[in-house]
This record gives C-alpha cells, structure tokens and sequence, in this order.
C-alpha cells in the first residue's frame, strides 16, 4: 500500500481533475473539408473549440482519425501515422493541437493497437507467404479436422461482433487461419513479438512529440491472448462459436506490456491514460492495471455500470431489467473501492460504444427526458474520478425511435444482429419484433447519429444540399445545441446549462467532488441513490430518485444537511427541508451543503 500522503486521492493531478469530452469525428461537425460529403471532418471540430471550452471542457479525446478502409468505422487502422482523408489531414490536426493549447486544452488520441486493419502494410506482408518478414506480427495457427475429414478453425472462439462467426478468418493462400476477434477485416496482433511492442511504441512516440497529451487504449486488456489457444467453455450449445474471453482477456503477459509500455514511453511524458478493458469486473484485476504504485494505467473505463442492463454472461445487444438497487452498489463499489485501495476512476454512462444514458437509465419522453439528463449530470459531476462527457450528452440527445427501421443502423454489429436474428427467427414477427426493440434499446448507433447543432437543416451538422452520412434523430428542431445555450426561462436551466453549471461547481469544489471521501446514506430505499461527499473542510449530500413518481426520502442524521443548493427542477435552489423526511418529485436529484 502507500504511505500516508502518497496515495492517488492525495496525489492531486492535471488529468485527475479534467473534464474529457469524447468526440466521434464523424457524427460531429462537417464542414466539407474533408473527402467525403457528409462526414464530420477534423475542421468542424477546430470550429468548435470555444463552444467546448464555454461547456467546461479540458480534454478532448477523438476516436479514431486514422487512415481507415472504414469497416468498423476507423477502429482497422491501416497507417497509425496519417490521418483517413474522410477527416482531413495531419496538418489539420496541429492546428487543432495549437487551438487546444491556445484555449488551454489538450488532445487525446484513441490508441488501436490489440488489431490492425487487414490493409496495414504490416498485415500485407505477413500475409504474404509463411516465409514473410512479418509474418510473426499477427496469429497464424493451422486448421483443425472433424471427424469426416472437414477444415475447422484453431479453435471455438466466436467473434465479438459477431457472435455467429468463427474468430478466425482461413487464408487460401497461405493455407492458415488468422485471428481476428473483431471481424475478418482486423486481424489481431501478435504481442509475444518483442518487434511489435516495439513498433506499438512507436506509435505512441510520434504522437506524444506531436503534441497528444495522452491515450484512450482500445480494448487494452486483449493483448494478451493465453498460450495454445485453448476451446472456450460451451455456453450455448446450439452455436458452433463461443464466447471466448476468459481465454484472451486478461491474459498471463498483460501486465509485462502494460509496464513495459510505461516505461520505455509513457514515463519520459506527462500523458494521461484510460484504457478500455471489457469482459472484466474483479477488484483485484482492475486494482493491478490501476493501483498508483504499479504505473501501468492511469484508469480503465469499468464497464459494471453500461452493462447493468445485459443479460449477465451474455452479450451486449440484450435486455435484462436493473434496478436502483443495482446502479447504487456498482456506482458505491467503486467508488469505495478506488479510494481505500490507491486506484483511480473514470467517470461516464455514455460513450460510442452504448447506447444514449437517458434512454438507459431514465425516461427519455419529452415529459421527463431534460430532467433525466440532468440527473446523470449532478451524479456525474459530484462523484471521485476524471469525468468523460460523450458528444451530445451534454444536451440531452437520446436514442432513435423505435419507428426507424433496422436498414436504418449502420453498426457493423447491429447488422450482424440483425442478420443472425433473420436467420433464427425467420417468419416468427414476434421475435422479430423483440430484436427490432433490443436494437432500439441498446445499438451503439444510438450514439452514432449527428450531433444537433441547430434546428437547421441536418440539424446543422452539414451543409442542406448534402446528405449526412448518418440520418439526424427526428427531435433535432427541439434538441439542439443553438436553443440550449440561448435558453432562458426563469427558475429553469436548459440541459447544456446544468453540465457547464455542474462542471464549473465541481472544478470550484475540486477538494470534495474529486478528492473526497464518498459515503453512501441510504443502501435500502427502492428508487433513491443518495450519497455524502466530504473533505476535510467541506461536505455535500446528493439525493437521487431514479423513478418517474414522486417518493418520500429520510434524511439520515449523519448526513446534517445545512441547505439545499440545487435541483434539477429549480435553477435558484429548492425549497426543501434539511431534517426529516424530503419529497423528491419524479427524477428529481437534489444538492446540498452539509457539515464536513
């Protein structure tokens, strides 16, 4: 453990207390100046740079702007150091770095290095001939045989997008199969190849001396794949591919890669990390990647919280009722967690990844759906962690209707989906029509669609006469970015209103909302998460009801609020009591001071 004073809570950092706002390049803003009408490009988000900083942003993190075939939407990099003209091009990103530095911001680059694309020279080459140069930087294995006789692949692992594919992809020409977890198109890198670390290196070189200030690593916790490739446990035994996680997550060599890339790399910079590691939620794990004593990540994205509502030990494109009750110990967990044992949050309920949070967690109706918004917000920016705002969070935007038809969605995951339940459910309507919903409810393209900017046309995210790439969700005449800053009703504030009021109070209050020690009051009601956060000075109580009817909540004694500052109803601060029993009105969140 570390010594008194030395640990991440008392350790205060740059990156520890910036608000980061993750932008999908090509649902953001298009100006044309890019090679592809219709697609954001790297000049809208240069545009947009005093918008974010009025908001409160510090870090502005950008999935993938690499040279990309676009198959699974620039996540198959084929040249880390050029930018996919769709966006623009390297000399418009250091002017954007320079924009960034001018307003005191900073960039952060999407990091894709568990896959390349299968048009990267490397990948070119190792594919070649079993002779290659390269051919040792990805995993090649032979066939495997049936019974009659039958070419089977290495082994029974199913792809990630793909549940009903094999993760391997047969190569005719060199008569091996590659792994490719993701789809046929991103072929998985060999790790155990000291040359590759090295050139992965590289990589992070050329963009740290560029000007990055850090990295978001993509499903960093894959590199690591565990030796022989062993069959994946059977968990449906009518597929002929399973789930193969606890075999390639997580593997025996994470760690080595993870330090190693600390230490030849990260150690010479001041860089901020955040790495995405699915298909694990054990402390001891997470703790190992994290804990400030081991310097191998800053924080990892947990993702107990996005997955709450699916079917457990399932995939992500399923539906499973959560409760409060589930929210309130994830959230508590690890918060407790990461403060007791050294570690470090992220903060987020959305991301590109997921669907829209007040879809997910609240009522997105036009009766409820500001409110919902902006309950997230106060939780968001009142807990310990580096909060991570996805584009078009900060207004409220929330998932398509159920109206849009499936050939809407253009997620390569959504439309294998939909592809596999075509094959299993064909002519059953009704579990065609339960998959039309779990696509409603849960598609990453939820996330995807334009950001909405104006009630203009393409709700100002291109110009009229060009067709976006994505269609706008049907509320952007309402839903903009334009109406929610200009907003002005008395007593009320308009979605972006509260984040950048919530942002600026937790910036103000850095020492509590950052830094402070977290307890929860109420672990029993059915609808209210409630929480203290304290430093040695100064303390808050928040009161959350997570629930379309009015409730009834005891203040505890031990929470000794001194006065309610805010509501997400009431811009001037509710009138509430601060002992004995307070009426929470449909999603309400209430803030208060309270005694340290």
């Amino acid at each position: 453990m570390a010594t008194a004073g030395t640990t991440a809570f008392a350790d205060h950092a740059w990156w520890k207390e910036a608000t980061i706002y993750q932008i999908y390049p090509a649902s953001f803003l298009s100006t044309g100046s890019g090679s592809t009408p219709g697609w954001g490009d790297i000049h809208g988000i240069t545009s947009k740079l005093d918008y974010l900083k009025d908001l409160g942003v510090d870090i502005v993190w950008l999935s993938p702007i690499y040279k990309s075939p676009q198959v699974d939407m620039g996540y198959d990099i084929s040249d880390y150091k050029d930018i996919d003209p769709t966006y623009g091009t390297l000399k418009d990103v250091d002017d954007l770095i320079s924009g960034l530095r001018q307003r005191g911001m900073k960039l952060m680059m999407d990091l894709v290095v568990n896959h390349t694309s299968d048009q990267h020279a490397w990948f070119l080459d190792s594919r070649s001939s079993k002779s290659a140069e390269k051919r040792d930087w990805y995993i090649w294995q032979p066939p495997r045989y049936d019974d009659a006789g039958n070419r089977q692949p290495p082994n029974n692992w199913a792809q990630i997008l793909g549940e009903a594919n094999s993760a391997w992809t047969w190569d005719e020409e060199t008569e091996e199969y590659f792994l490719a977890l993701f789809t046929p198109e991103q072929p998985d890198l060999n790790w155990r190849n000291p040359a590759v670390r090295e050139a992965v290196h590289d990589v992070l070189r050329f963009w740290l001396d560029r000007g990055a200030s850090g990295f978001r690593m993509d499903v960093i916790n894959l590199i690591s794949k565990v030796v022989g490739y062993p069959d994946a446990p059977i968990k449906d035994p009518k597929d002929p591919y399973q789930p193969g996680h606890a075999l390639y997550a997580n593997g025996p060599e994470l760690h080595k890669y993870l330090r190693e890339i600390n230490d030849k790399v990260l150690s010479k910079y001041d860089t901020i990390t955040v790495g995405e590691m699915p298909f694990v939620n054990d402390s001891d794990e997470i703790l190992r990647v994290v804990d400030a004593e081991r310097k191998e990540l800053n924080m990892i994205f947990i993702f107990e919280l996005v997955d709450i509502d699916n079917v457990p030990g399932s995939f992500r494109l399923t539906r499973y009722p959560w409760h409060v009750s589930d929210l309130r110990k994830i959230v508590s967990s690890w918060q407790k967690t990461m403060h007791d044992r050294n570690g470090w949050n992220s903060l987020f309920v959305e991301n590109h990844d997921n669907p829209r949070s007040v879809s997910r967690y609240c009522d997105d109706s036009d009766a409820y759906r500001d409110l919902g918004a902006k309950l997230l917000s106060l939780m968001q920016t009142t807990l310990s962690g580096t909060l991570f705002v996805y584009q078009g969070e900060e207004l409220g935007m929330h998932n398509v209707p159920l109206s849009w038809d499936p050939e809407e969605y253009k997620d390569i995951e959504t439309i294998n989906y939909w592809k596999k339940m075509n094959k299993l459910h064909a002519g059953d309507q009704k579990q065609l029509e339960e998959a039309k919903l779990t696509i409603q409810r849960k598609a990453r393209d939820h996330a995807r669609t334009p950001v909405q900017w104006t009630d203009g046309p393409n709700a100002g995210f291109c110009k009229e006469d060009v067709k976006p790439w994505m269609r706008v969700n049907d509320d952007y005449k309402t839903v903009n970015a334009a109406a929610q800053r200009s907003f002005d009703k008395s007593g009320q504030l308009s979605v972006w209103q509260f984040w950048k009021r919530g942002l600026e109070n937790r910036r103000k209050h850095k020492e509590v909302f950052v830094y402070g020690s977290f307890e929860l009051l109420d672990d029993k009601h059915p609808d209210v998460f409630s929480y203290k956060k304290s430093s040695g000075t100064e303390a808050f109580v928040v009161a959350l009801n997570f629930s379309a009817s009015a409730v009834e909540w005891s203040i505890p004694e031990r929470a000794k609020v001194d006065n309610w500052v805010t509501s997400n109803y009431d811009s001037s601060g509710p009138k509430q009591t601060t002992s004995g029993k307070v009426q929470l009105r449909p999603w309400e969140g209430l803030l208060g001071t309270a005694a340290a």
